[in-house]
Parts: structure tokens; sequence; C-alpha cells
């Protein structure tokens, strides 16, 4: 299962509309022992990447026995990020840089969604 958008993803990501404000839920299901290695990547993300391209961390928090889902479907964690527009998550996601520390995260995830939000418009 990957755990790690792919170019063709991104590209999809960032032709539904570049410049608008984006809300990322990340759903995250660790290896055994993959807490300490996403946690530094958390680290670098809010302390380094975050600020550097305008996004901040919405919510993060602990999964807790699904409620209502099939067995299997619950998650070790959650985290809404919200992002200026997609096109700065993308140039986050391409940065050399944030790139190096990825592997904390790629390390510490048995399986992942990373899915793109917009908020519901009242008519």
């Amino acid at each position: 299962m990957t755990v790690d958008p792919t170019g063709r993803d991104l590209k999809e990501f960032l032709a539904a509309d570049p410049d608008a404000p984006v809300v990322m839920l990340n759903l995250l299901r660790f290896v055994e022992g993959g807490r300490g290695p996403y946690e530094r990547y958390a680290t670098a993300l809010r302390e380094t990447f975050l600020p550097r391209y305008g996004g901040e961390v919405l919510y993060a928090g602990d999964g807790g026995p699904a409620l209502v889902a099939e067995e299997g479907q619950a998650w070790d964690a959650v985290l809404l990020v919200r992002y200026p527009s997609r096109r700065a998550f993308s140039r986050m996601v391409a940065d050399p840089e944030y790139q190096e520390v990825t592997r904390w995260r790629t390390l510490a995830l048995e399986e992942a969604v990373l899915q793109p939000t917009a908020p519901w418009t009242r008519s």
C-alpha cells in the first residue's frame, strides 16, 4: 500500500484549482514502532515546512475505536492541515529539503489516506 502521493496524483490535484485553499485530511495507520519516526517528520513539518509554505495544523489527534466502520477501518491518528493553496502544497512536496524528511513519514506508516477537502458552500 502506498503512503506517499505520486507525481500523477499531484498533477491531477493541482489541475483541479491551483490557487484554491485546501484542507488536507490525513488518516494514518502506523507500523509497529512508527510513532517515533512520524513525530520527527511532524516536528519538521510544523517547525519548518508549514511556516515556509503558509500552512497550519488545524487538528492533530489519536484515533479511537471507530463507531461506524468495518473491521480494520479505524485509524491510529488523524491530522487536518490547511494550506493557502493547492499550489503551495505542491511546492512544499517538491521542495528537496522536504523530500529529505519524508523518509521518516514513509518508514512510520503502514497505510495512509491524504485527501484534499473543500468547504461546503451555502446556497
